[in-house]
């Protein structure tokens, strides 16, 4: 596992310090967990879980049927 030294100014030293005891995980731990997050290349399990999760909605008008008026256009 790598080592890296980060430096910080003291009120994202305090603001990072929070965060870490709030979450309840050392300072590395949510820096890591932080990188992870930021540099992810696919989309998260959460996200993946959705797909065909809506049901369709028959309301929508279909591809290349109008529903109703158009407004007026503005000049320009």
């Amino acid at each position: 596992m790598g080592q890296v030294t980060i430096y910080l100014d003291a009120n994202s030293e305090a603001r990072l310090r929070k965060a870490a005891a709030k979450a309840g995980v050392p300072l590395s731990r949510w820096v890591s967990k932080l990188v992870q997050e930021k540099t992810r290349t696919d989309w998260p399990e959460s996200v993946r879980r959705l797909a065909g999760a809506w049901r369709k909605d028959t309301r929508i008008a279909a591809p290349g049927k109008t529903r109703g008026k158009d407004i007026p256009r503005e000049s320009l």
